[in-house]
């Protein structure tokens, strides 16, 4: 009988978040899926479980991912973990819940805190509808084509960083956007966790030169609809007025400008006479 995979959510920063369930999940499994062994080790430690691990991640996920689910098929369970947050979530989880998918594998979710959820619910921006982007690439191209992609877009949007890339990331987001209202959320559930609300061009001016540490979530507010400039019956007489110089009748001229603004047609024609 096949086994289970466990995709199961680990604390943010403060360890007290993981839940009991998490806890029993892990010591219950057959063996961990890790994407660093070094920083499960201390979680583990934290709750007393001593448990098999075998790191996954982003470089081994390929070939590591065939030789989990071929375990998992002999019937042995698997929880797979991330360093911080909800495995599979921007992270190279994704590809081995997938593959159990494909292979007829039972998925099973131990939820837990997820950064970008959590920064989104503190930051005071807009929550109703927004896109979550993931990291930003390194590659120029590859980052300035994103960017391009969402210029124009409405929802929210989030962003994690890093802050070593932080200075850099602040700069492409104000060239590409323009400026637009900024959460900054660091260092989620730890001591030094801070929301700092500012602006794009402001964030470039005060954290430009990468004095911002701990872990990152941008919070960008979408695109705001520009508001159409308001058009006054003047205005729409003389505009008309230039369709009948064109050539057009009167009573068509009124009919077009109409149409086009808030003004009734008996109106425009009337001021036309």
């Amino acid at each position: 009988m096949s086994g289970k995979l466990f995709v199961v959510g680990t604390p943010i920063g403060n360890l007290s978040d993981f839940s009991p369930r998490a806890v029993n999940t892990l010591e219950a499994v057959d063996f961990i899926a890790a994407e660093d062994t070094r920083v499960t080790l201390k979680l583990l430690n934290h709750f007393g479980i001593k448990k098999e691990m075998v790191s996954y991640y982003e470089h081994n996920k390929r070939e590591r991912g065939e030789i989990i689910c071929a375990r998992i098929q002999q019937g042995e369970d698997c929880a797979i973990v991330t360093d911080a947050g909800m495995p599979a979530i921007s992270d190279p989880g994704e590809d081995l819940v997938a593959l159990c998918h494909e292979l007829g594998i039972q998925v099973v979710s131990v939820p837990g805190p997820t950064a970008f959820a959590t920064a989104l619910a503190i930051s005071g921006m807009e929550t109703g509808r927004f896109t979550f982007e993931g990291f930003l690439s390194v590659s120029k191209k590859s980052r300035f084509e994103h960017l391009e992609e969402i210029k124009d877009e409405k929802r929210t949007i989030i962003f994690y960083e890093a802050p070593h890339k932080l200075s850099n990331t602040l700069k492409d987001l104000y060239a590409t956007l323009g400026d637009r209202r900024l959460a900054i959320v660091r260092e989620i559930t730890k001591i030094h966790e801070e929301v700092i609300n500012t602006t794009l061009k402001e964030a470039n001016a005060l954290y430009g030169n990468g004095s911002l540490r701990g872990e990152i979530v941008l919070i960008i507010e979408g695109k705001k609809e520009e508001k159409a400039a308001e058009i006054t019956l003047e205005d729409a007489v003389l505009q008309a007025k230039e369709l009948v110089e064109k050539g057009l009748s009167m009573n068509m001229a009124a009919k077009e400008i109409a149409s086009k603004t808030p003004f009734k047609k008996g109106d425009i024609y009337k001021a036309l006479l």
